[in-house]
């Protein structure tokens, strides 16, 4: 193998299909799988029965045969079916993939009749398999786990495999400061509640995304007359977090300032994640104390508070 003397757009030149998958494995990034969290999603038939739909959408597929083989883009264009086989006395497990037999490396296909790219169905493979066999060059996309004696496939017998090739990322960090006077929160009532009472940021949450990673960070709290036991967490829109971390220090009745960070993931994919995508929800903090706290916690001009959120597209 040598230099390829000329290089793609070239006028005159003259390009082979090499070439072309060799600037789709660039364009990839030497990634493959679905273009986006929509595309080529596997879903039982609109009535239940022998097979499965495939929504429309693209991929792109590593060339599994040579090394030099390259990328393929492929694309279906409205929704298909394929059709599963029923099981007997013994479950069974078969995985749905999006296969390519070039003739260049592999096979006797002709691409002037028959289909280079095509759903082929796996039949038995492992109950937790999530990749495809050795050397194909195809992408998976769903593992059907099959009862026994059953013909008819449902939603819940299907495994999501897809992964997007290159998914989108958006993080944006949306600071909120802090105005007097001093407003505070003490006792021990153990009652979660937004604190400081404001919409901290509204935050758009893009119509891809699949999950959000958020850091939340409180910097110049105040704590004061007592040893303070609280904690600290956030909403956005619907979602609270599950996860909260302390307020927490054993530095007697001084005034003093504090710096607090609790780290949380939201899976979009959820129905109230659903709901939330393609949305601008609401951002705020929330607090409370606990039932061992004796001090007063509070918020002035001097705190402020960051908030770091990452959505990451993925199946959708």
């Amino acid at each position: 193998m040598a230099l390829n003397p000329i290089p793609i757009a070239t006028t005159g030149g003259e390009h082979t299909a090499q070439q072309f998958r060799m600037m789709i494995k660039d364009l990839a990034r030497d990634n493959q799988g679905v273009t986006t969290g929509l595309d080529l999603k596997v879903t039982a038939l609109s009535t239940p029965g022998a097979g499965v739909q495939i929504s429309d959408g693209s991929a792109v597929i590593a060339g599994k045969v040579s090394a030099v083989q390259g990328y393929y883009s492929a694309y279906n264009i409205g929704s298909d079916t394929v059709s599963i086989a029923a099981t007997g006395g013994s479950p069974r497990s078969d995985m749905l993939v999006m296969r390519v037999e070039d003739p260049d490396y592999e096979g006797t296909r002709d691409p002037e009749t028959d289909p280079i790219v095509f759903w082929e169905v796996v039949p038995n493979v492992g109950s937790s398999a999530t990749t495809v066999p050795s050397g194909y060059s195809a992408v998976p996309l769903a593992r059907i786990d099959i009862p026994a004696s059953t013909a008819t496939i449902t939603n819940a017998m299907i495994k999501d495999l897809r992964q997007v090739a290159n998914p989108r990322k958006e993080r944006t960090l949306y600071p909120y400061y802090a105005a007097d006077p001093l407003v505070q929160i003490s006792g021990t009532s153990e009652t979660w509640q937004t604190f400081p009472n404001v919409t901290m940021a509204s935050i758009p949450i893009p119509a891809w995304a699949a999950s959000a990673k958020v850091a939340f960070t409180v910097c110049g709290i105040r704590l004061v007359d007592g040893n303070a036991w609280g904690n600290f967490r956030f909403l956005l829109g619907t979602y609270e977090a599950a996860q909260w971390v302390g307020i927490d220090d054993n530095q007697g009745t001084a005034a003093r300032r504090n710096t607090v960070q609790m780290l949380d993931t939201i899976d979009l994919t959820t129905t109230a994640g659903a709901a939330m995508r393609g949305t601008t929800q609401p951002f705020k903090s929330r607090m409370r104390t606990r039932s061992s706290n004796a001090a007063k916690i509070g918020v002035d001009a001097t705190t402020t508070f960051n908030i770091d959120i990452e959505f990451t597209e993925g199946p959708l």
